[in-house]
């Protein structure tokens, strides 16, 4: 995708840096972190060190240190000829991130069912509404997004397993880029929603098998129209 500077003055305007409150570096990196997994800045978007100084008003240092720290998480890449880019997933880098995503999620479903306590399902279930009430309510990409990244939060804290956690943790940045491509076609939000809502009542009747199947389901109908939408897109 092409960048100009427009995208990027705008994309770097809610970046306040002060010197008290955190260390300059971390809310640098804390603000372009946020800039990338809110789609401020958009997928393939060029990151010029000169425009980044210019804008957020540190030095060249810091702005490499964290283009060095977005790089180690995975959502900046370096390019040839181009420089660092915001992370944009090539159709077989999305296949093997959907793969971990199914193996580690439906293991995180079934650490659920096994050790969290009812009060979970309840706020599991609550996530859920949120996600429903945001499609009724024609919310946008942003919104929804925000509403699923809680329904992941119950779900991981619930499974009380800190090695899921670390693992998905690793990979979780890019997975919600690939999550945005998915929920961005249409009609895929409500199909969500339906799939998300099935899963849910699965857990709460504690029933392994079914919740694990419907995990299943659900991610592979979010590979089927994330694949097929990064390969209708030739920026990616």
């Amino acid at each position: 995708m092409a960048s100009g500077e427009n995208s990027l003055t705008g994309a770097l305007s809610g970046i306040r840096v002060g010197r008290v409150a955190a260390p300059l570096r971390e809310q640098v990196l804390d603000g372009l972190r946020d800039a990338i997994l809110n789609f401020e800045l958009k997928p393939g978007e060029r990151l010029v060190e000169r425009e980044l100084i210019e804008r957020i008003g540190v030095s060249r240092t810091t702005i490499r240190e964290v283009l060095r720290e977005l790089t180690a998480e995975g959502l900046v890449v370096v390019v040839p000829k181009k420089g660092a880019v915001v992370y944009a997933p090539s159709t077989e880098e999305a296949k093997d991130l959907y793969a971990v995503r199914a193996s580690l999620e439906a293991l995180a479903v079934r650490r659920f069912i096994e050790r969290a306590p009812a009060d979970a399902v309840e706020a599991l279930r609550e996530t859920v509404d949120e996600m429903e009430k945001v499609v009724a309510e024609g919310g946008d990409m942003l919104a929804l997004l925000h509403a699923k990244d809680r329904f992941y939060n119950v779900l991981l804290a619930g499974a009380a397993s800190p090695t899921i956690q670390d693992i998905l943790g690793r990979v979780q940045a890019r997975v919600r880029l690939l999550r945005a491509t998915s929920l961005s076609q249409p009609g895929r939000p409500r199909q969500v929603v339906q799939e998300i809502r099935a899963l849910v009542e699965a857990v709460a009747s504690r029933d392994a098998a079914s919740a694990t199947m419907l995990c299943d389901a659900h991610l592979d109908k979010a590979a089927a129209t994330g694949i097929k939408a990064l390969d209708a897109d030739p920026t990616t």
